[in-house]
C-alpha cells in the first residue's frame, strides 16, 4: 500500500507523553495513528466512548442534598441576608448588632 503524509496540530506536551506512551508499547507515534485510524475505520466510529466529565461520589451526594433541600425548602433555616446568617451563627440578636 503506498503510503501519504498527513499533518496534524497538537500541543507539544501531548505530543511528548504519546510519543513516550507508544514508545514503551513498542511503537511510533505514526504507527499508533495508523491503528486508531484503521480502527476507526473498522468499527466505523471512533474506537473507544468519548464521555463527559462525571462527578466523583462526594458531588454527587453533594449534588442529591442540594436537590433535596430545593424541593423541601420547609425543613431547612434560611436567611434574608448574609448579616442574619452570621448574626443567627454567632447567637446574636440582630438587634445587639
Amino acid at each position: 500500500m503506498a503510503k501519504t503524509t498527513a499533518n496534524i496540530s497538537i500541543d507539544y506536551e501531548t505530543k511528548m507523553k504519546a510519543q513516550e506512551l507508544f514508545s514503551e508499547l513498542g511503537m511510533d507515534l505514526s504507527t499508533a495513528v495508523t491503528i486508531f485510524f484503521r480502527q476507526a475505520i473498522r468499527e466505523r466510529s471512533i474506537p473507544f466512548e468519548i464521555t463527559a466529565n462525571m462527578p466523583n461520589d462526594e458531588t454527587k451526594e453533594a449534588i442529591r442534598e442540594t436537590e433535596y433541600i430545593a424541593a423541601h425548602p420547609d425543613e431547612f433555616k434560611s436567611y434574608s441576608s448574609v448579616d442574619e446568617m452570621i448574626n443567627d451563627i454567632l447567637g446574636e440578636d440582630e438587634r445587639n448588632a
